[in-house]
């Protein structure tokens, strides 16, 4: 320590002896500083507070308003969904969009549809009812004379809801399936709309009309509507024509059937209307398309006459039920 402070005593003496050093006092206080840093080491420079980088917080996104289609959009949706690419050429027949905007069916109803069959509808309606809708496929109770064909009407309350995931893979309304004869009790006097496509005729020549329309009444809510569409015999067809066993039924005939089982006729509609159907095919409605019954398809020329026509005049009815 006193050697320290001889040599910062010798320091300062010389800076202040030499008068140059001592006109130059910058220089003066450079070698002054010069010396005690060869005796004391480099100057430490003072430690500066570190200063951090501002972060930018990130600003929230504003979340998109959900997308709300209006049923005529909702409709169209489904009408071109990918699980109805085979379905879609018979839609110029059978006008589906504008039938059940007669119907009055909307997303979210619980809707029955009698004998589903093939489930052209059914792949309509379980997507456009959406999850918040129930759809049931009402099949006819059948005895043991019905076999072979009719075999896929039955156990429908197993079977139908496991095909309807294959029909529509995508979802939408949940699936029941009832028999005519076995109506659960929770379903009685629950649905919005019972819907029966071009199975009146069959009805009729079964002898299941009662019992399907007394099912349908039950099953209805006391504003419930019933909605048919239905092969349209001509306007002269003989009686013997009518009954069922060739599709066609007069309208007038429905409709008094339908107010004589305790449903008010509503209106009908034009939608389906095939003026250029003459209604009078020996086999049936079934001679024109998508059946061709009776016409090989070697018979182009027949096949053609009978595409041109397209499928058959079919009447559009609407009911309520009547308490």
């Amino acid at each position: 320590m006193r050697a320290l402070t001889t040599c910062f005593a010798a320091a300062t003496l010389l800076v202040t002896a030499s008068p140059a050093l001592a006109q130059n006092q910058s220089t003066g206080e450079r070698v002054l500083r010069g010396v005690l840093q060869g005796l004391l080491g480099p100057e430490e420079a003072p430690e500066q507070e570190e200063v951090q980088p501002e972060v930018q917080q990130p600003q929230p996104v504003p979340e998109a308003p959900p997308v709300v289609l209006t049923p005529a959009q909702h409709m169209q949706q489904v009408l071109a969904s990918p699980h109805r690419a085979e379905d879609a050429p018979r839609d110029r027949y059978r006008h589906p969009a504008e039938t059940l905007d007669f119907f009055r069916v909307e997303p979210g109803m619980t809707v029955a549809d009698f004998m589903p069959a093939t489930g052209w509808y059914t792949r309509v309606l379980v997507p456009y009812l959406s999850n918040e809708g129930t759809y049931i496929g009402v099949d006819p109770w059948l005895n043991s004379k019905f076999g072979g064909y009719w075999d896929t009407y039955r156990e429908t309350p197993t079977r139908l809801p496991s095909q309807v995931a294959q029909w529509v893979p995508q979802g939408g309304a949940r699936v029941l399936g009832v028999i005519t004869d076995n109506v659960p009790e929770e379903l009685q006097g629950t649905i919005d709309r019972f819907l029966i496509f071009r199975e009146v005729h069959n009805m009729r020549r079964f002898g299941w009309f009662h019992e399907v329309a007394m099912t349908a009444r039950s099953m209805l809510k006391d504003d419930g509507l019933l909605g048919v569409v239905q092969h349209r015999a001509r306007r002269n067809a003989p009686v013997d024509e009518t009954f069922g066993d060739k599709g066609y039924q007069q309208e007038e005939d429905v409709i008094a059937l339908f107010e004589l089982h305790g449903f008010e006729f509503v209106g009908s509609s034009p939608v389906n209307n095939n003026r250029a159907d003459p209604s009078d095919f020996e086999v049936g409605v079934w001679a024109l398309p998508p059946n061709f019954v009776g016409t090989p398809e070697s018979d182009e020329d027949r096949r053609a006459y009978l595409r041109a026509i397209g499928e058959s005049d079919r009447m559009t009815l609407l009911f309520r039920k009547r308490r």
